[in-house]
């Protein structure tokens, strides 16, 4: 790690820790039942630092986002897209009009504070070596979606960085299909650039948010084609070089 990234995470990790205050007012909230007055915080914090860190402290960054108003604003939904870089959460967090949680690696649970802010989002956490946790956090992840809360999911399952988008996993999108949620592809294009290729580095970023698809009432036999539709959706806004190898050879024939 070069000092300039070493000095970006540290500017990220102090923000983070400044919050404490907002942080404590936030889990009095969730104590006390008070969902409202504790969501409004942890929105407001999270989109915050989100927005500070991409307009503060990653010089040289411009992120561009189209389709905003492609995102129902009167029920939760699930966000499908591709997965970059390690910046691609707080790119949705703060550009993403609109409360989001996530599904983590188990192992974040270790990081202390930043754990705190994603158990109050309502993000859930996976243990992929285990099948039955797995199966109870996908049920955790479904409950929190009918409350009301919207979701991200990465089904490509690791970051492309720069390369080919891998194939969407078609049973990410179970999660969709049980909760009844209408899915929202997006497109990430250029998050790599900032970090993945060479450290912290300047860039353009381009964050598509395509039209909704309503799955209430389809059959197990129209849920099928799911996947397929929405890799080619997410992958439209891609340039060539980062089009799924199957897709990208079919329009090149």
């Amino acid at each position: 790690m070069n000092f300039k990234s070493f000095w970006v995470f540290f500017r990220v990790g102090l923000t983070i820790v400044l919050r404490s205050k907002s942080l404590n007012k936030a889990k009095k909230f969730d104590k006390q039942g008070k969902i409202k007055e504790r969501d409004a915080i942890v929105y407001d914090k999270a989109h915050g630092w989100s927005r500070e860190l991409f307009d503060r402290i990653l010089k040289g960054v411009k992120v561009t986002v189209k389709g905003l108003e492609n995102l129902p604003r009167d029920r939760a939904v699930v966000l499908i897209g591709n997965h970059q870089g390690y910046l691609d959460i707080p790119l949705l967090l703060g550009f993403i009009d609109k409360p989001i949680a996530f599904i983590a690696k188990a192992e974040i649970l270790k990081i202390p504070v930043l754990s705190t802010w994603m158990k109050l989002m309502q993000c859930t956490f996976l243990v992929r070596s285990s099948p039955r946790q797995s199966i109870e956090a996908m049920n955790e992840a479904i409950n929190n979606v009918e409350k009301g809360y919207s979701l991200v999911i990465f089904p490509e399952g690791h970051r492309s960085k720069g390369g080919p988008m891998k194939d969407l996993k078609p049973g990410s999108f179970k999660l969709a299909y049980k909760s009844g949620a209408p899915i929202v592809p997006f497109t990430i294009d250029g998050s790599f650039r900032l970090y993945e290729e060479n450290g912290i580095q300047p860039g353009d970023v381009t964050l598509t948010i395509h039209p909704p698809i309503y799955i209430d009432g389809m059959d197990k036999e129209q849920q099928k084609d799911i996947p397929a539709k929405v890799q080619e959706i997410v992958a439209s806004a891609l340039p060539p070089a980062q089009k799924p190898l199957a897709i990208e050879q079919s329009s090149a024939e």
